[in-house]
């Protein structure tokens, strides 16, 4: 078991173990040995006169200890290479309901990430910010924006229904520039909330990062306080449905294997602790029952779309390589959905372009599995891929979802057929 301890400065031991990781929140300091998070946001929230509720605050504080803790305990160390055991201590400002809720919390993030996570949640933690005359934002709703195509979609569709939205981004090395840009573009700038977890700690980082988007729910948390209503918000999170519910390619492509960031089991679990944590929001998945090429064929505003697409990230890589590595699964859907409209990819480079050439991207060769995938469904359908993936779903929304992992299936075939791969 990894232990974990995200406490302001003040509540760090004298004596520290050498086994376990500890971190500062909101603040550095210069104890040796010990890494911090988030150092400067309170900065940054009061010059955008952003001041949360209590809820939001302690939410978002819990989500990027989760984020750090996801980073400091490395999956190479566990057992069987993959599934950790983590110890997450945090502090909040007021833990009670999250106390009350312990349980529920680590099954959500046993869901997310597929480790074990044991929680301790303790008093004392950073307060949130507090003004007599907080700033307002001219919106009237928060939609994330990834700089990815669909929060693009996302983005413009909200503005063609007439729709404020505040804009949430998380800071990601490699497409910072673009968040603003495509912020710029959509809403002005006045309407943009770019946040940064800023985690500093020492010795290497784990990759897989399958909870940091937690931390882009912890923002957008935050940001729902910034609304002009806060009495009831929606959170519009735009992802198309083939990659929410990331059915397994392969039987070896199980469990965490497979993103499960904006899933409908997690929302829903997310959902059940926003509101028992007393926070006023509605998490909205528009896409949840289209494709990335119906989504961009059903785009209010194609003109605008086509001229912003180009500064669009899909790659989860793209930090790392500063470009789309152009094999990923996230790459291929990207890909085949161009292909679906029609439309000429802008993508500026892939640095696999050619998908019978150049190493696999990452430790699973993703165009192997989704060609395997296809192949499968082609041949016994869809059932045969989401006979157990689809359990959690009712009856009536199960033939949708089915609906959109065959059509996601038959988009990236599609592409691989072109591609020579099949």
């Amino acid at each position: 078991m990894s232990r974990v301890i995200c406490v302001p400065p003040a509540l760090l031991p004298r004596r520290r173990r050498r086994a376990d990781t500890y971190l500062s929140l909101y603040s550095a300091t210069e104890h040796d040995g010990v890494g911090s998070i988030a150092t400067g946001m309170l900065d940054v929230l009061q010059f955008k006169g952003c001041y949360p509720s209590t809820p939001a605050w302690d939410f978002s504080t819990f989500a990027l200890a989760v984020g750090a803790a996801d980073l400091a305990v490395l999956r190479a160390d566990s057992v069987d290479g993959w599934t950790r055991v983590i110890e997450l201590e945090v502090a909040l400002h007021d833990p009670s309901p999250f106390l009350a809720r312990q349980a529920g919390i680590e099954e959500m993030l046993r869901f997310l990430t597929g480790d074990f996570w044991h929680l301790e949640f303790v008093r004392n933690g950073v307060p949130p910010p507090r003004s007599t005359a907080p700033t307002r934002f001219d919106a009237d709703c928060v939609s994330l924006l990834s700089g990815g195509m669909d929060s693009l979609i996302g983005a413009i569709d909200l503005t063609a229904q007439g729709l404020r939205p505040l804009f949430v981004s998380q800071s990601v090395r490699g497409n910072r520039d673009d968040q603003h840009h495509l912020a710029a573009q959509l809403g002005g700038t006045s309407r943009h909330l770019l946040l940064n977890n800023n985690v500093h700690m020492s010795g290497p980082r784990e990759i897989s990062t399958r909870a940091r988007s937690i931390i882009f729910y912890g923002y957008a948390a935050l940001a729902v306080s910034a609304l002009a209503d806060v009495s009831e918000a929606t959170v519009y999170v735009p992802e198309n449905g083939f990659i929410s519910l990331n059915v397994p390619l392969t039987p070896g492509r199980i469990g965490s294997l497979s993103t499960r960031t904006t899933h409908p089991v997690f929302l829903g679990q997310l959902q059940q602790l926003w509101d028992g944590i007393g926070l006023a929001a509605k998490l909205e998945p528009p896409y949840k029952h289209l494709t990335k090429g119906e989504a961009m064929l059903a785009c209010s505003d194609i003109p605008l779309m086509n001229r912003l697409m180009p500064r669009t990230t899909s790659c989860g890589k793209f930090g790392r390589l500063n470009e789309h590595c152009g094999r990923c699964l996230p790459c291929l859907v990207r890909r085949a959905a161009f292909l679906k409209t029609g439309r000429r990819d802008p993508t500026r480079s892939y640095r696999y372009q050619n998908l019978r050439s150049g190493a696999p991207s990452g430790n699973t060769n993703d165009v192997n599995a989704a060609a395997t995938a296809y192949l499968r469904y082609r041949s016994d359908g869809v059932e045969s891929l989401i006979a157990g993936a689809l359990s959690f779903a009712a009856p009536s929304e199960r033939l949708a979802l089915a609906r959109v992992v065959s059509h996601g299936l038959q988009e990236v075939g599609t592409f691989l057929e072109r591609e020579g791969i099949v």
